[in-house]
């Protein structure tokens, strides 16, 4: 998934990967991408994970998670980053999700279980600043119930935020409250279909 994500984003875009398996998405940027990655903690110009000798104790992501950096890397205030990305000034975030539904809303926050602990970070800024947001997930919960839904049963993170799913069964484009179903892996879309509640559409979208 994280691999598939790093070839759908341009060149030279600013772009926040959230914490889990989006921060894998740095392994898979080419070198000369021009793609600018934003942390949440205040830096521009992250590289990938760091490993090794590469690891600095105070050198890491929003997930804690050690990182490195590139060439012209700049770090700034917290209040800042927020300030980037509340300001429209990011060209796609990339976000898990406990549930996406089909017309683009996001759900990544909390389950709303008594025991669960609430873990919104900065995902209502980026959902609502973001100009694309992309999410990475698993089609399925541990249960088998779908996370791909016609709406919601989560607490909200975002309205109408999310224009692409990326998961272990397939990628799905959201728009006007279509799910596209662009590749599938391992499953046709007839068997995804009758494991869905949402409405998919196969082949490519019509011509603007």
């Amino acid at each position: 998934m994280a691999r598939l994500v790093a070839q759908d984003i341009a060149p030279g875009s600013y772009v926040n990967l959230g914490i889990g398996q989006p921060t894998l998405v740095s392994d898979y940027l080419p070198a000369d991408s021009g793609i600018v990655l934003h942390t949440e903690n205040g830096m521009l110009g992250m590289g990938p994970a760091a490993v090794g000798d590469e690891v600095d104790p105070d050198l890491i992501n929003a997930g804690k998670v050690p990182v490195t950096e590139l060439p012209g890397a700049a770090y700034f205030h917290h209040a800042d980053s927020f300030a980037m990305m509340r300001g429209g000034h990011l060209d796609v975030c990339v976000l898990g999700a406990f549930q996406v539904a089909a017309n683009g809303d996001l759900a990544n926050w909390h389950t709303g279980a008594p025991d669960a602990i609430p873990a919104v970070g900065g995902a209502m800024d980026l959902a609502t600043g973001a100009k694309d947001v992309y999410v990475m997930m698993t089609l399925f919960g541990k249960d088998g119930s779908p996370k791909l839904v016609p709406r919601c049963t989560y607490p909200l993170t975002g309205l109408g935020c999310v224009s692409r799913v990326y998961t272990d069964h397939g990628v799905f484009l959201l728009a006007g409250g279509e799910v596209r179903v662009r590749e599938t892996y391992g499953i046709t879309v007839t068997e995804l279909q009758e494991r869905l509640d949402v409405r998919l559409v196969s082949g490519p979208a019509a011509p603007c």
